[in-house]
């Protein structure tokens, strides 16, 4: 499914002004170029691609350039556990010990804990549905600085991209969650865990069973996670912000040699598969994978991406309101959020924004390859906006 494979649906939209706020972004030299696909229901009323996949040498961002989609990827892991859910292999509510052992009787950080070891048994068991909604007590070690949880990730390399699922399994373990299953919300190393998972029910390594089951039927052809070397001159330059803080400050360094990059290039030797990144895709403008990997092609209707994108939040812990907190937040005000708004975002590294919209019959795919880690920026909410009143006045 190429971009030429996808006719462009005519209507009366008109994106002229989001195209517009996104080439002032590049003009003024904060990001380097933005790629955007716009689906209304499964029509395509617009794509764009402004600015540059390489800015030293001025090459033009095209629709068939490659990006990191860095947490995106966390999307398609969970929807290769779901399909495994639907074939009845098991349930949502299992205990995850069921499967995978080592992680049964789990301890939990008292609060105000110290040390790992001031930790008290677990309420309850992990279950799978918690590992898909970020509810699990797992942590990321990286929104908690300072705190014993976040030294031991970082020191026993958790998050290390030549450690494999079966030894990230193994180090989880070993360590307590910083909270009771199923009480709070906090993005975390869920979605490896879902990763091996998978693995262990398929009998198949993760890239195998999500190129066989996922990217094959859809027409995924440029999503993987290792690039092809005849393809690698494809693959978008990845650029960090001036200010991680200050999004909208102008200046954009390079950082295609930084240890986060490095990390996505799965192609490497010694570096390891992972739940939640390292696939790479065609940009935004160039494919719908991102989108259509939430759906099934056997359905007429959006049921079936209801129910897989549904499944992260049941217990209402979906949002980007815990990163802004410090990676932590409030099930219960999620939940009222998602519920009301009927959307279902995720917001990941380098720019990479995925937006359902149940309520509208609505997605939107923007990817931008510049690095204001993590949160909602100023950028994206204007596209958001823009995009939303050029729908609202073409209807």
């Amino acid at each position: 499914m190429h971009v030429q494979d996808l006719k462009m649906t005519t209507t009366g939209y008109g994106f002229g002004a989001a195209h517009a706020a996104m080439r002032r972004l590049v003009d003024g030299n904060i990001l380097p170029g933005v790629s955007s696909a716009v689906l209304v229901g499964r029509d395509l009323v617009d794509v764009n691609c402004v600015g540059w996949a390489d800015k030293e040498t001025q090459i033009p961002l095209r629709t068939d350039h490659l990006f990191r989609v860095f947490s995106n990827t966390k999307l398609i892991t969970s929807c290769a556990a779901l399909l495994l859910c639907e074939e009845g292999r098991f349930l949502l509510d299992d205990p995850i010990e069921k499967f995978i052992p080592q992680l049964g009787n789990r301890r939990v950080m008292r609060p105000g804990a110290t040390s790992l070891e001031d930790a008290e048994p677990a309420r309850g068991s992990i279950t799978i549905r918690q590992l898909l909604s970020h509810s699990s007590g797992l942590s990321y070690g990286l929104f908690d600085p300072g705190t014993p949880l976040f030294k031991a990730y970082q020191q026993r390399k958790v998050l290390n991209p030549t450690t494999t699922l079966v030894d990230m399994i193994d180090t989880l373990a070993e360590l307590p969650l910083a909270y009771h299953p199923g009480t709070s919300w906090e993005y975390s190393v869920a979605t490896d865990v879902v990763g091996r998972l998978v693995e262990v029910v398929s009998g198949e390594a993760l890239d195998k069973f999500i190129a066989r089951r996922i990217f094959a039927p859809l027409g995924m052809v440029d999503t993987a996670f290792a690039v092809p070397e005849k393809d690698r001159s494809r693959l978008a330059a990845y650029y960090a912000g001036a200010d991680l803080m200050d999004p909208m400050k102008p200046g954009l360094t390079r950082t295609d040699n930084s240890a986060v990059a490095e990390a996505e290039r799965r192609w490497r030797p010694g570096v390891e598969l992972a739940g939640h990144g390292g696939a790479h895709s065609k940009s935004a403008a160039g494919r719908t994978d991102a989108a259509e990997a939430g759906n099934d092609s056997r359905d007429d209707d959006q049921s079936a991406a209801r129910r897989r994108l549904d499944a992260f939040s049941d217990d209402g812990r979906t949002g980007r309101q815990g990163l802004r907190a410090g990676g932590r937040a409030d099930p219960a005000a999620l939940a009222a959020r998602s519920r009301r708004c009927g959307r279902r975002i995720l917001v990941g590294r380098g720019g990479r924004h995925a937006m359902v919209d149940f309520a509208e019959n609505r997605r939107r795919r923007p990817a931008d390859d510049a690095a204001p880690d993590g949160f909602f920026p100023p950028f994206a909410i204007e596209f958001k906006r823009l995009t939303y009143e050029a729908v609202t006045r073409g209807a």
